[in-house]
């Protein structure tokens, strides 16, 4: 894996690490999950071939601190956070931007806040169920996991937010073979990973998932905007939001290998189909 540039960043309320590889146009790969810079590993090399890429570590995430650690998290400063970086790192040209699931979140809203710093943004599986006719069960479900998160704890927490993530009756665990082997670099950060799902579960998953997009603008950005999921995640409720919104904007719903976590599963696929969609 090529080695790349390091940096840091200052921005309101936090110190923002990041990295900096390849060269030509600026791409901006924004995580999502517990995930941080590492959740690129798979793809990184692949795009640095055309691309100048950058990726970070999300404000309260690994490597990336801040200065009130109880503070609560805004979609609107996670997407001026991703906006100080094409700022800094492409200060005379827009950007493209890709963003997955919460990422995705924050890649949406950096569209509507700032659509001339971008030229194309990619937003695979983005959870913005407040699109969804039935918003008022997943607010039931959001509720519900704080709940557990404060009466009972992490785990539990993650155990009822994982159940509402999954079709209507599915039980079924992964089949042994689907999951490849970690990359050293992921193997190497399975503590750091741990650290930060409480801060996830409790402040980017209720502070994130209620977030109202600007559809009205969206729609009047939607040439800049691509929606993605995954092949095997139809059903599954971060897919529904995606497809909801692009039935609403009238464009095209692409299809990426793998699901949810198809850039971790399916990297090189996953790899080339963001590639295409970055040229769509």
């Amino acid at each position: 894996m090529t080695s790349p540039t390091i940096g840091s960043l200052r921005v309101n309320g936090a110190t923002l690490r990041y990295e900096k590889r390849g060269r030509g146009p600026l791409l901006l790969l924004i995580p999502g999950g517990t995930g941080g810079a590492s959740s690129f590993d798979g793809v990184v090399d692949d795009l640095a071939a055309e691309y100048t890429v950058a990726t970070y570590d999300p404000r309260g995430m690994s490597r990336s601190t801040l200065d009130e650690p109880e503070a609560e998290q805004r979609v609107s400063e996670h997407a001026d956070d991703a906006f100080r970086i094409l700022e800094l790192l492409s200060p005379h040209e827009p950007a493209r931007v890709f963003g997955a699931s919460s990422g995705a979140i924050v890649a949406v809203h950096l569209l509507t806040a700032h659509p001339e710093r971008v030229t194309r943004v990619v937003a695979h599986e983005p959870p913005l169920v407040e699109v969804l006719p039935d918003v008022l069960e997943h607010r039931a479900l959001l509720a519900r996991v704080d709940q557990t998160f404060r009466a009972e704890g992490l785990m539990p927490a993650m155990a009822v937010f994982a159940a509402g993530l999954k079709k209507d009756g599915d039980t079924t665990e992964p089949q042994a073979g689907t999951t490849p082997s970690p990359s050293p670099r992921a193997t190497a950060r399975p503590e750091r990973t741990t650290t930060n799902l409480p801060y996830f579960v409790g402040r980017i998953v209720p502070g994130f998932m209620s977030y109202v997009p600007d559809v009205d603008r969206l729609a009047a950005l939607s040439d800049k905007l691509v929606l993605a999921c995954g092949e095997d995640s139809r059903g599954e409720l971060p897919y529904r939001p995606a497809a909801a919104l692009a039935e609403r904007l009238g464009t095209e719903l692409r299809h990426f290998p793998g699901g949810h976590i198809g850039l971790t599963t399916h990297p090189t696929g996953f790899g080339e189909s963001l590639r295409q969609a970055l040229h769509a």
